[in-house]
């Protein structure tokens, strides 16, 4: 559905974008992910016909962006990250001058209905947009991307200034849309992604640094093999147990205590559950167990690591030496695996950013 190939874009000497290629498919949903400056914005105006492109190829549907702009346009809907609302216009006005404005086909009373009843905007159709609060707007701007039932929709920043229900209601919608429309979402809420994206494209100084599945990433978030346990013991002594014990590849002393007990960071081998084991153990010496927390990775460290990695930057060295520990370790190694992957789909011409291939220090 949506095709890129070796894009570049150039304001000047800065180049935004840096020969990225990557696919969209019927029906998926996918994240467009990268920090401030990255080439997101860029890449999504190139995509939606607002920017040219300096070289490179981008198509929909079929339609070369830049060779057929008029029938490429035809199958998007575009809500940019400021919804673009005529503030004295009621809601009904303005999905009907949208609707004029995209030369839509479609009957037109039937198609509003419609699209009102998805976004939930029924009640405030005939109120004027100015009047509405921030959730009802970001509707509104919603409804005007729908109009035509275009089968690309993008997506930039469709939560931002929302509150806690509002984005649960902008995320089924963003996920019932997935059923019959091609998707790209730009946003920086991460949990946001992870909730409604079938992959991830991450964007970095203008490349293409990591593109997963969004099951991979939740795989690597909501593992098991870390651990946070509170145990009542010599410190030393339960130090020594757990660094020896099979199964065990990482255990470390934290700072914090909970009354007598010691709190400890414990990772396990892949594949090996060492809870039972553990609190035997424990029992057998007297150890009393207090406290037992799973620990995965969080997606905005796996997000820093994989930036980190591709600017060969450490920016771990800030955060505490528990969080290095063990997670810090597993978050750098899911990133280079995701860019060692991007690599590939890419050519191989990320190999660079990795040297011979050992992690950076």
């Amino acid at each position: 559905m949506i095709k890129i190939e070796h894009l570049v874009k150039n304001y000047g000497s800065n180049c935004a974008v840096d020969d990225i290629s990557f696919e969209v498919k019927k029906g998926e949903i996918v994240g467009l992910l990268g920090p401030n400056g990255a080439g997101k914005s860029t890449t999504m105006n190139i995509l939606t016909g607002y920017l040219s492109a300096t070289s490179g190829s981008v198509s929909v549907a079929g339609f070369d962006v830049l060779d057929n702009p008029l029938e490429a346009k035809k199958h998007i809907g575009y809500l940019p990250e400021q919804p673009p609302l005529y503030l004295d216009m009621t809601v009904e006005e303005y999905l009907i001058f949208n609707y004029n404005l995209k030369g839509c086909k479609l009957n037109r009373d039937k198609h509003l209905e419609e699209i009102c009843d998805v976004v939930k905007i029924r009640d405030v159709y005939k109120r004027i947009i100015k009047n509405l609060s921030k959730g009802y707007r970001q509707r509104v701007g919603i409804a005007q991307a729908l109009i035509g039932s275009p089968e690309v929709i993008i997506f930039d920043e469709p939560t931002v200034g929302l509150d806690p229900k509002q984005i649960i209601e902008v995320r089924n919608l963003l996920r019932n849309l997935g059923k019959d429309h091609t998707v790209i979402l730009s946003t920086h809420i991460l949990q946001e992604v992870q909730a409604v994206c079938d992959r991830i494209v991450i964007i970095n100084k203008g490349k293409i640094v990591a593109d997963e599945l969004t099951e991979n990433i939740t795989r690597a978030v909501e593992n098991n093999r870390r651990f946070t346990v509170k145990i009542c013991g010599p410190q030393k002594e339960v130090l020594a147990m757990l660094r020896s014990k099979p199964g065990i590849v990482y255990a470390e002393v934290m700072p914090q205590r909970d009354g007598e007990a010691y709190c400890y960071t414990v990772e396990s081998e892949v594949g090996v559950d060492i809870r039972k084991n553990l609190f035997y153990t424990l029992a057998e010496k007297n150890w009393p167990l207090v406290g037992m927390e799973a620990l995965g990775m969080s997606l905005e460290d796996i997000f820093i690591a994989i930036v980190d990695q591709s600017s060969q930057k450490n920016r771990y060295e800030r955060r505490t030496k528990t969080r290095v520990g063990a997670r810090g370790e597993a978050e750098k190694d899911f990133a280079k695996t995701a860019m060692e992957n991007a690599g590939k789909k890419q050519g191989g011409e990320f190999s660079a950013l990795f040297g011979d291939g050992e992690e950076q220090k």
